[in-house]
């Protein structure tokens, strides 16, 4: 019995350094974009040339995933979750390197590069959840994703506030737009550190399998063959592209039109977090005593779409603290309870396969959104935000036409 725990200890401590990680960035690169006074662009490119580049940006790092995830994911099934997890790793080192070294000698190609390459390899992700699939049972599955959630959410916690204090030199006078990056790369350089030696290998069995780099593809026409999948995969990729738009633009609004910095940007991230963290948690572990996973979803998709509209409301820019609690919990809810039902799913020896195939629906769902909100922005930075509640909403009609019925 020693295994599963262990196990767990060194996966949650693994996800919320990666997470830290990615919390860092989070008000770094839209202020890189949208500040009046950025240096990286010059005053020659206009707001409208820096949103659409921007949009390409973001959706760099979710296509090259949806190539690398799945492939990781099955070979994952076959080699071991241990040397995969080590791989993407390495690759997420590298780009944060990148990126840093692109910020300093102010080199767009290199930012691209930056987040393609540890796109590719940051199938960590459904790796994780794949030795959290193998050492949980029925039971306590959705706990165990709610595990993970919770250390998803302290790394937001600290994340985003950590990353707008490394880039304000007002703080350190040696502190900029790279130095997150800088310190980001250190501590994935740690997480490399405490993978090596201190997970256990949760994949009992290897599965032996055909992977290809086109896999991705494959995946998406396997989902939607599956009687089993199709219905929750397709609520997948619409809740991605809703959250997606939500995620990748609401730092644009609150930079335009509320004039947030790196600070403060953090300090509401960092509230978002904390409210993830105990959903995730707490309430989570909670309600899986007493509730199914369709039972819940049914509830917490509907209310994250309410969430994300409200923000189209306030004048003020404390009520973003009000609305953000509403859709942490959503969120943090609606996310391990649908990672539960798309691995009930599987067979034990299917489960790298099968959570591939979830990342590489929420890559498609990443991807898009942020080339679309590039261009949407330039014609009303609040359209992302609409798109976003609609997609969530129409998430939740379906999942209502598909699972409100049954028990």
């Amino acid at each position: 019995m020693g295994k599963p725990k262990s196990s767990l200890l060194t996966i949650f401590i693994t996800v919320f350094i990666d997470m830290l990680g990615v919390g860092i960035i989070i008000p770094v690169i839209p202020v890189l974009f949208f500040e009046a006074n950025s240096s990286f662009f010059g005053p020659e490119v206009s707001q409208a040339q820096r949103s659409i580049l921007y949009g390409y940006l973001i959706a760099a790092y979710p296509i090259m995933q949806f190539f690398g995830a799945p492939l990781l994911g099955s070979l994952s099934d076959r080699y071991g979750r241990k040397p995969m997890l080590l791989i993407s790793l390495v690759g997420t080192m590298i780009g944060y390197l990148l990126f840093a070294v692109a910020i300093k000698e102010q080199l767009l190609w290199l930012l691209f590069a930056s987040r393609m390459l540890p796109g590719f390899t940051g199938g960590n992700i459904a790796i994780i959840l794949s030795s959290i699939a193998d050492v949980s049972d029925a039971k306590t599955k959705t706990k165990n994703f709610g595990l993970v959630g919770m250390a998803f959410g302290l790394g937001f916690i600290l994340g985003p506030t950590l990353g707008g204090i490394l880039a304000d030199n007002k703080v350190v006078s040696w502190f900029s737009a790279e130095t997150p990056f800088w310190f980001t790369a250190m501590i994935t350089l740690i997480n490399i550190a405490l993978v090596q030696w201190r997970f256990a290998e949760t994949l009992d069995e290897p599965r032996v399998d055909k992977y290809s780099f086109f896999k991705g593809f494959q995946n998406i026409a396997v989902s939607f063959r599956s009687v089993n999948l199709r219905g929750i995969f397709a609520v997948v990729l619409l809740m991605s592209l809703g959250f997606s738009f939500f995620t990748q633009f609401y730092s644009v609004l609150l930079i335009q039109n509320f004039g947030f910095t790196e600070s403060t940007i953090g300090l509401l991230f960092g509230w978002i977090g904390i409210w993830l963290a105990l959903t995730q948690g707490l309430i989570v572990r909670q309600l899986s005593n007493y509730f199914t996973p369709n039972s819940i979803l049914r509830i917490t998709i509907l209310t994250l779409s309410i969430g994300v509209a409200l923000i189209l409301l306030p004048s003020e820019a404390w009520w973003f603290y009000v609305i953000a609690p509403i859709i942490a919990i959503s969120q943090g809810l609606t996310s391990p309870n649908t990672t539960s039902v798309i691995s009930e799913q599987a067979r034990p020896d299917q489960q790298g396969e099968i959570l591939g195939i979830n990342q590489s629906m929420q890559s498609v769902g990443q991807a898009i959104p942020p080339i679309i909100a590039g261009y949407l922005t330039t014609l009303n930075n609040q359209f992302p935000i609409i798109a976003a509640a609609s997609f969530i909403f129409i998430a939740w009609l379906l999942y209502m036409w598909l699972f409100g019925r049954k028990r």
